[in-house]
Order: structure tokens, then sequence, then C-alpha cells
């Protein structure tokens, strides 16, 4: 392979990676013209460049020169622009969405219309309507449909791809019932049929905490334990925590003397966190907190714009400079660079009372950074902690070392913009 076509390829990979660190490929379907110019802008110009600065200082033969690649980044931004501009007037047209169909009229169908109207339109899918498998109904009547003789002959005449099914009641007893040969048929014809659960998992990327049973976590094809991955895991965690140790040095040295000259000492605050397994370890932070923030000694979750939060607290918090000290618990072995946030003994006691499965976040071990992080903003209360468990729950079930390296790109989102800070 030569050199150029070497060069070219790593520049695509990096602007490429520059997108997904921007959450391009995710927001592309459903952001304004202004909204999609400004972040592909962004990735291409900021992220990109910085990652190109990065590369030809490590590999100064794939070069191109500064000018060259000032228009070349200039007109890979404003090709993608177009092609994702002609992109999405296909993706928008009705003749190559998934037309779906709901087989369930409770209160699990009503919230999964919910999550389409909010969420899934843009993600190229069509749910026509529900079909009722009980006399109760929480569904509008608009929703409805009414039960098909012929299932199959159904699905053909409203080009229906998938059923999916969402039984609010399985027992016949209670008015449940379930089509189970006309379902059969449709699957062996061609036409997918498929659990709520897994339609949510599939297509939101979480796993809905109302539709989970033990069951699922039993005999699915994830949650598996590797200690190949752990040991791959490990060496990762600790080449990457030590790179950015070293990366990092003088925005800790900076961060701790602001802190130092705001407010004085201490400039670390520590914590007890929950880990894995259960297991208590003491987690380390700039501290971003007035020094008496829980001078009572009561456990608060953070509020929007909490006043206990510092001027310089608000900067590191905002650019998450405040988390860096997590890096020891890293190279400890206490954290990975990837898993769930560890919660604090007093909130984990409470909310796997109130929170089914919410300790089967603790087989994985918790991260700097999540995909709950990524997914669900900033989480204060016992209900954001369901939300957040959702995406904790599909990460724990499918979290693999690729997995990992597309929450770590696209955390930059994330830092750039301050989302989900208090």
């Amino acid at each position: 392979m030569s050199v150029d076509l070497v060069s070219a390829l790593l520049f695509a990979v990096i602007l490429s990676s520059g997108t997904l660190a921007m959450g391009g490929y995710i927001a592309m379907v459903r952001e304004s013209l202004s909204s999609l110019f400004f972040r592909t802008l962004v990735a291409y110009c900021f992220v990109g460049g910085i990652g190109l600065t990065l590369l030809y200082t490590v590999m100064p033969s794939a070069d191109p020169g500064s000018a060259n690649l000032f228009w070349a980044v200039i007109i890979a931004s404003m090709a993608v622009i177009l092609l994702r501009l002609a992109f999405l007037r296909i993706v928008d047209s009705e003749q190559v969405v998934r037309r779906v169909v709901i087989f369930g009229a409770g209160e699990f169908a009503a919230s999964l219309l919910e999550e389409y109207d909010t969420n899934m339109k843009a993600l190229g899918v069509r749910i026509i309507g529900c079909i009722a498998d009980t006399s109760t109904c929480s569904v509008s009547d608009e929703k409805l449909l009414p039960t098909p003789q012929d299932f199959y002959k159904f699905c053909c005449q409203n080009k229906i791809s998938e059923i999916v099914v969402v039984q609010q009641e399985r027992r016949r007893a209670e008015g449940g019932w379930l089509p189970v040969p006309e379902l059969m048929e449709c699957k062996l014809r061609g036409v997918a049929v498929t659990s709520g659960l897994d339609f949510y998992e599939r297509e939101l990327k979480k796993a809905k905490l109302d539709m989970v049973h033990p069951s699922w976590i039993v005999f699915s094809e994830g949650f598996k334990a590797s200690k190949s991955r752990a040991l791959a895991k490990r060496l990762l965690d600790l080449t990457i925590s030590l790179t950015l140790l070293v990366v990092m040095f003088p925005f800790i040295v900076l961060t701790a003397v602001a802190v130092f000259i705001e407010t004085g000492r201490p400039i670390l605050y520590s914590q007890k966190r929950v880990g894995m397994l259960g297991r208590e370890f003491r987690i380390y932070k700039f501290r971003s907190m007035r020094q008496d923030a829980e001078k009572d000694g009561k456990a608060r979750w953070a509020s929007t714009n909490d006043d206990r939060v510092t001027k310089v607290g608000a900067f590191i918090r905002n650019t998450r400079l405040d988390e860096l000290p997590q890096i020891y618990n890293v190279i400890k072995g206490e954290m990975s660079i990837v898993g769930p946030r560890p919660e604090r003994p007093e909130f984990v006691s409470e909310l796997k009372e109130k929170i089914p499965f919410y300790d089967t976040r603790h087989y994985v071990k918790p991260g700097l950074m999540g995909w709950a992080q990524l997914k669900y903003p900033y989480g204060a209360s016992v209900e954001d902690a369901k939300g957040k468990l959702e995406y904790d729950l599909y990460y724990s079930k499918n979290h693999s070392l690729v997995m990992d390296f597309l929450i770590m790109i696209q955390t930059v989102e994330v830092v750039l913009l301050g989302k989900g800070v208090r």
C-alpha cells in the first residue's frame, strides 16, 4: 500500500472519529441544516484538526502540508454536508422506513409509543398501531387496530416488516391471549417477530426496566464474564490511564493551583463509592464545592445551579477536570476507564430497595465514563437512577472493547459541550 493511500485512509479515519466524537452519526437524522453545518465544522476543523495534528506529530511523512491540509478539511466538510443532506432526503422517504405493528395495548405498549414519538421516528421506524391483546387498553383509540383474521395477509397488505410483542397480560384467565400459530407463520414467512424488551434494546440501546425479568438476564446471550476480556480491559485501562496522566499533568497542576487560590485546602475531595461486587472504595476528585457542602454529614444529590459549587468548581465540573484524580483509581484497579459510574453507599442502599435489579450494575467494574452518561442527563433522584440503570443494564449485557472505544470517542462531545453537568 503506497504512502499516499495510507495517508488518505488515516485522514478519513481521523475525521470520521471526529464526527463520531461529536455525535454526528447519532444526531444527523434529526437536526436542522444550521446544526448539521456547525456540528460538522466542529467535528472536522476542531476535533479532527487536533487528531490530525497528533497523527502528523507521530507520522510526519503523512503530513500533506498546512495549506493542503486546510483545503482538504474544508472540501471534506462541504462534501459531507451535501452528502448528508441528500441522505436525509432518502431516509425521510416513507418508501424505505421499517413498518412495525405492536401486539399489545397495555401500559408497556403505551410506553413504547411514547418512546417512539420522542426518539424512534428519526431512526427509520414507523409504528402503524397496536393490536389489543386484552379488553383493557392503555393506548388511545386512534392507535388501536382491529384484530386481523389472517395475520400474515394483514402484514402483506400493510407492508409490515416486524411484529413487536408487548403483552401486558399473558394469562388467558385474565383475558390475555397470544396467537402463537399466526405469529409462527409470520416469522416462517419472513416477517420478524420480536419481544418488546428486545425491540427496546435494539432500537434505543437500553433495557426497558419495567419489562426486565430474571429469565432475560439468565438466558440472554449477554451478561458474559470473560477472564480474557477482563485481562485485555485491564491492560487497556493501564495504557490509557498512564497516557492520560502524562498528557493531562499540566492541567492537573493548574486545576490544583486554581482550587487552592480560590478556597484553600483541601484541594482534593474524597468519597466512599460502591464498586464491583459491592466492594466499597474511596474515589478522588478535585474539590468543586465549599468545604462545608455537607456540614451536617448527610449525603445529598447535586441540584441544578447548586449554590455549594464554587466558581472554579463550576468550570472544572463543566470541563470534567474535577474527575482527573480518578486516574489514580483506575491505575489502582478500583475503576475502569469505561463502566457504570460508581454511586455512594448511602444512595445505593436506598436505590436497591426502590429499583429492581439495581445491584446488577455492580457486576461490572465502575468507570470514569459510561454508556448512561452519554445517553442520560445528570441523575439526581431515584427516578433518574432508574433511567440510568436502563442504559447500565444494556452496557452490562453488551459491553466489549469495541463498545468501550466508541464510548470513549463519543465522550469527547460530552466534555466539549458540557453536557450532563450540575
